[in-house]
């Protein structure tokens, strides 16, 4: 790849480490969209035993670049989220996209492609991660960070996405579980 190319692309992806999300982190601050997605990495690396007939190397790389279209966006949260703000989105991801050369192009064009079919395990694996991944970050952040729609959202979001798979079920029903503990103590 040509270096100057590199460097321009890796300038505009900068902007997820700045580009903040609506989630809290444990200590306070506003989490950004970069580290949302490296811990969704994680979470894909950690639970790949469980998944020995999927490419987890693919997962992994669908969850380092899902929200490269933020970069240019910034982050618009879920339950706010548009067709519009989608069109924008995927209109940022191929103008990030251009900046490559053409066999890095292909390759994440065809990765995002599926990932928004979400017709593979792969893509049902990120996408159910990545929901859950947010719940993980609102169960962590303090309840005073928490919007009203949250109190609920956070019982049921990233439900239907998890029900691919026996696994990511359970995990989803843990998160709920967490949820519910977090909301009663601040009750008593």
């Amino acid at each position: 790849m040509d270096h100057r190319k590199y460097i321009e692309f890796l300038s505009v992806i900068e902007k997820l480490k700045c580009n903040t999300r609506h989630s809290w982190t444990s200590s306070g601050r506003r989490e950004s969209v970069a580290e949302h997605s490296w811990r969704l990495a994680v979470m894909a690396m950690l639970c790949a035993d469980e998944y020995p007939e999927l490419d987890m190397n693919k997962v992994i790389k669908m969850c380092l670049v899902h929200d490269f279209g933020e970069a240019i966006t910034g982050d618009i949260p879920s339950f706010l989220k548009t067709d519009e703000n989608e069109k924008s989105e995927d209109e940022a991801i191929d103008k990030l996209l251009a900046l490559l050369p053409d066999r890095e192009r292909k390759e994440l064009s065809e990765l995002f492609e599926e990932m928004r079919a979400l017709n593979t395990s792969e893509a049902k694996l990120y996408k159910a991660l990545d929901n859950m991944e947010a719940v993980i970050s609102h169960n962590e952040a303090d309840l005073s960070t928490w919007i009203p729609l949250e109190y609920t959202e956070n019982l049921v979001y990233g439900q239907e996405n998890s029900q691919w798979s026996e696994w990511t079920k359970g995990l989803r029903e843990e998160l709920k579980a967490d949820s519910i503990k977090k909301i009663n103590q601040n009750r008593q």
